[in-house]
């Protein structure tokens, strides 16, 4: 396969010696491909980001519930944190135990959290309505009632997109840190024990100041209520950005100087307060977001006028980060042969593309003037760092099925870790259907 651009993969060694056309024609196209060492390598870098026994990083199962990518994560050591009946479903089935599960949700139900709290080891709820809720479906009239989390807006937020900030006034999340009291009430009033706090300031932040800031403020909060004693967990959210840009050499979070600040603060806040439980952070596109890699195979290029398309067939349904956020992913180009006579440098100027998918909307655009090498019919197209909030947020749009996933293992092992969806597989919620 000729290398139009597809240096970084080379580099990282990403397809483990197989190449991408092959697994094209062995798994379909489009197809999801994960490394198991790059995703145990950013695992441990959040599980070893502070240097203190009492924290925990635990992985955000919203950004990738496939369970054989759980299982690799759950066996470097980290815990997970789910938010729907599918979520918690996905990681029991990878091995977590409900010691190893916190259950970070908002708006549901009472049947909702009746089983969440089953099933994970302490429930954070949003609102002080979904405390209240919490404490008349869960053990009501019980002597002592269950242990409950409270997410805390700090009124802080940090993230690339509006849409992806978590914290501040204009967010729906969290509950208001003047209502403390408020919380002790509630918790009161229902036998509730008050086990955590919890916060999330935002997504993809690639400075560690807001991060820092936000988390001393929940410190101060809990130091101030005079409740750091009485408290199990103390849970910071995540956030925390990979380079998107890779081919531009965008620089990696500092997670030397992150972590070393962090551990100051943390050490000097539990002596302090002779906090005897745990500190927790929610990593999830950190720790699976690089592992992560979709390719698409190009069907056609044109022009409309000065704007040169390459049409694929990986649409919106399948990619949804660029249509819902604007998001930046950097695309490698593998293509089979060179023409009859072309030399290895003919047709790798760069110029203007946009990429398209194969959905039938306008915004189905994945990447809008991108400068690459031409883009040809049949190249086949790599978007990187999609291992987090790709496959998670695809949908069968248009009635497009989604593509499979496969696993490039340690030791360079091609493992089908979810089959590729069929045509009849949209059909099987219909009653009474056949075909």
């Amino acid at each position: 396969m000729s290398d139009i651009r597809s240096s970084y993969t080379e580099q990282q060694n990403f397809f483990g010696g197989h190449s991408p056309g092959a697994l094209i024609r062995r798994f379909g196209s489009p197809l999801y491909v994960y490394n198991e060492k790059i995703l145990r390598l950013r695992a441990a870098e959040m599980r070893d980001l502070v240097c203190l026994p009492s924290f925990k990083a635990c992985f955000s199962a919203k950004a990738n519930a496939n369970p054989h990518l759980l299982r690799i994560i759950r066996s470097e050591g980290l815990l997970v944190d789910s938010m729907s009946p599918g979520e918690l479903l996905a990681v029991q089935s990878s091995g977590f135990t409900k010691e190893e599960i916190i259950y970070v949700c908002n708006n549901v139900s009472g049947e909702e959290l009746i089983r969440a709290e089953k099933g994970s080891r302490v429930v954070s709820v949003d609102s002080l309505a979904q405390l209240e809720r919490f404490g008349c479906c869960v053990r009501p009239g019980a002597q002592r009632g269950a242990r409950v989390m409270v997410r805390i807006n700090p009124g802080i937020g940090a993230g690339h997109h509006q849409k992806v900030v978590t914290a501040g006034k204009e967010t729906k999340f969290g509950i208001n840190p003047e209502d403390f009291t408020t919380v002790l009430e509630i918790c009161k009033k229902y036998s509730l024990e008050l086990a955590g706090v919890n916060q999330h300031v935002g997504s993809l932040f690639m400075q560690a100041d807001a991060f820092l800031q936000a988390a001393e403020r929940l410190l101060d909060l809990v130091e101030n209520t005079g409740y750091a004693g009485g408290l199990e967990i103390i849970d910071f959210g995540g956030g925390f950005g990979i380079p998107y840009h890779k081919y531009e050499r965008e620089e990696r979070l500092d997670l030397a100087d992150l972590g070393e600040k962090f551990t100051g603060l943390l050490r000097n806040w539990s002596r302090k307060n002779n906090y005897p439980g745990i500190f927790i952070i929610e990593p999830g596109r950190y720790v699976s977001a690089e592992s992560g890699l979709l390719l698409g195979t190009v069907q056609a290029v044109k022009n409309n006028g000065a704007v040169r398309f390459a049409c694929t067939d990986v649409g919106f349904n399948i990619l949804p980060r660029p249509m819902l956020y604007d998001a930046f992913h950097d695309v490698e180009i593998y293509r089979e042969a060179d023409g009859p006579g072309e030399t290895p440098e003919a047709g790798r100027t760069p110029m203007a593309q946009t990429i398209a998918g194969n959905i039938c909307e306008s915004g189905d655009i994945l990447a809008r003037g991108r400068v690459l090498p031409e883009i040809r019919v049949k190249d086949i197209l790599g978007f990187m760092d999609t291992g987090a909030y790709c496959y998670a947020m695809s949908s069968a749009y248009n009635q497009r099925v989604r593509p499979a996933e496969i696993l490039i293992e340690a030791d360079g092992a091609v493992k089908l870790i979810r089959r590729r969806e069929t045509e009849e597989d949209l059909l099987r919620l219909v009653p009474c259907h056949t075909y």
